[in-house]
């Protein structure tokens, strides 16, 4: 328990060091993606989907998870990406914001980093406003494209983007 609670204290510090952690995972390219770990509530391989008739594209199904019937977007698909092909191989990033909880279906996580905020840079100008990129930053000289999934998620099913 004691360890958990350092953990806890060390994640709430790194605000007031100029610090954030990235959750690293990739869209079936060899593109590195990032979200960061303050909407991340867990992350684990595939549950089983069941379909939602007549939803949008970008909703793969809807999975059981902790006692909640939460809606697994397929992430590639909602940046316009070729749809996650193998759900047995895949994993799903639970994320919360504005009081809502949903599923991103990516096709696998590498890890978490620790950056600092200096390192994080505003998307490329010729991306456009529309595009799904909050920002990005580098690592090992390989660029990481951090994703906004509340943009994603207002494009998916109208949501709306600011934060309660």
């Amino acid at each position: 328990m004691a360890s958990m609670i350092d953990g806890v204290d060390q994640r709430t510090q790194l605000v007031g060091q100029n610090r954030l952690e990235l959750l690293l995972f990739s869209l079936g390219t060899k593109q590195i993606f990032g979200i960061n770990v303050f909407k991340v509530r867990e992350a684990m391989p595939c549950p089983a989907l069941t379909q939602i008739p007549l939803s949008h594209p970008v909703i793969r199904g809807a999975a059981h998870i902790r006692g909640k019937t939460i809606s697994i977007f397929d992430l590639s698909m909602g940046v316009g990406g070729q749809a996650v092909d193998d759900l047995s191989n895949s994993f799903v990033i639970i994320t919360e914001y504005n009081r809502s909880i949903q599923g991103f279906l990516v096709s696998s996580i590498d890890r978490i980093i620790n950056t600092s905020w200096q390192d994080i840079l505003p998307p490329p100008s010729a991306a456009g406003r529309n595009n799904y990129m909050t920002a990005i930053t580098k690592l090992d000289g390989e660029l990481i494209e951090i994703i906004d999934v509340e943009k994603v998620l207002a494009e998916v099913i109208g949501a709306d983007e600011t934060v309660s």
